[in-house]
């Protein structure tokens, strides 16, 4: 029998998440279409890239989401189960609200586990395709940067000349084995730049030790100078911002490959936290659940159905954002980085812990 009311519990409850994403989904695709179509207007391309895109992208923001549409498909349910007399049926049976909430938390744990193992490499890849290309399709090609495997490259158009450079790799604030190549409008060379490391702090590049080699005035000696400099529209924070969005390295790559992404540059602190986001997603689901049930178990009338739901809006919403301002701190050095990834986790869980003792004797 127990078997029974837990199979009827699960698949009653994985149903409620799976029409919450759909719904989601229909919202994102909706969202986000116009912003494709806004981009692609003026490129000759139908309504399919821009649908196509659209559908790369969106499954990878239901997985940012998905501690939230947990909360909301916990809240559905449980009222629904709550107003049709099945939670009293159940208690008959002999389960406790803790038992239910155990049930349906434990459910939304694995399902995170899941969704790190099995869903995000396909959405990582999702990403990955997507963001080519928009890069292929980009107005925006007079400054691009690529990191990748081969190093770091970066082309800027300045109003007489092309600078494409090329660096081995960035760390700390320098590139290291930096080359940068100017060349003319009529893609002739006008000279190159050589440099062991380059400062690029600011917007104005410092070279210690540079060598240019001047083939405007064909010369092809180089000169030896120090304290060179050089005005880029790149700094360290702007390349940095590169490595921020690191969705399209999936859980199993992070695990897998993290000395060789730290050889291409990623920072640790940054591979750090998106690790510690990727390892707290099933706690962070465990939680909601039952953070989804102090709100919706505690109401006894319908008027008060009403009343909880809004207040358990107001939560989201504060942990939305209490969320984004504890990485704020953490990306600001004000707190460690992977501290600032399990804060709002650890407050979510504190507030459980008192909460559910509260439900268990309704």
């Amino acid at each position: 029998m127990n078997k029974i009311i837990n199979r009827y519990l699960i698949s009653g409850f994985l149903k409620t998440i799976i029409n919450v994403i759909l719904a989601v989904i229909c919202l994102g695709i909706i969202l986000n279409l116009f912003e494709e179509i806004e981009f692609f207007k003026k490129l000759n391309q139908g309504i399919t890239l821009p649908f196509l895109l659209t559908m790369m992208y969106i499954p990878n923001l239901i997985i940012k989401l998905l501690p939230f549409i947990i909360f909301i498909s916990s809240m559905i349910y449980l009222i629904s189960i709550k107003s049709n007399k099945d939670l009293l049926s159940l208690k008959i049976f002999g389960y406790s609200n803790l038992k239910i909430i155990s049930i349906l938390s434990i459910t939304s744990f694995l399902f995170g586990i899941l969704t790190l193992f099995i869903i995000n490499p396909v959405t990582s890849s999702m990403v990955k395709y997507y963001e080519k290309t928009k890069a292929k399709y980009s107005k925006d090609i007079d400054h691009l940067v690529s990191i990748n495997k081969n190093g770091v490259w970066i082309k800027e158009l300045n109003k007489d000349s092309l600078r494409i450079t090329t660096a081995e790799k960035i760390e700390e604030k320098f590139l290291k084995n930096v080359t940068i190549y100017e060349l003319s409008n009529e893609n002739k060379i006008i000279n190159r730049i050589h440099s062991d490391s380059v400062n690029i702090t600011n917007n104005i590049w410092t070279f210690e030790h540079a060598e240019v080699f001047n083939f405007k005035d064909d010369y092809r000696s180089p000169i030896k100078k120090q304290n060179f400099s050089l005005s880029s529209n790149y700094n360290i924070d702007k390349l940095n911002t590169l490595y921020k969005n690191l969705d399209t390295v999936s859980f199993l790559s992070l695990l897998t490959k993290y000395e060789e992404l730290q050889k291409r540059g990623y920072s640790r602190e940054l591979l750090d936290e998106k690790l510690n986001n990727f390892i707290s997603l099933p706690v962070f689901l465990f939680l909601m659940v039952v953070l989804a049930s102090i709100f919706s178990i505690s109401s006894i009338s319908r008027s008060q159905n009403t009343y909880y739901i809004f207040i358990s809006i107001i939560a989201c919403a504060i942990i939305y954002y209490f969320k984004d301002l504890s990485i704020a701190l953490g990306q600001t050095n004000r707190i460690p980085l992977s501290l600032s990834v399990w804060m709002p986790i650890i407050a979510v869980g504190l507030f459980c812990s008192i909460g559910v003792l509260q439900i268990n004797e309704k």
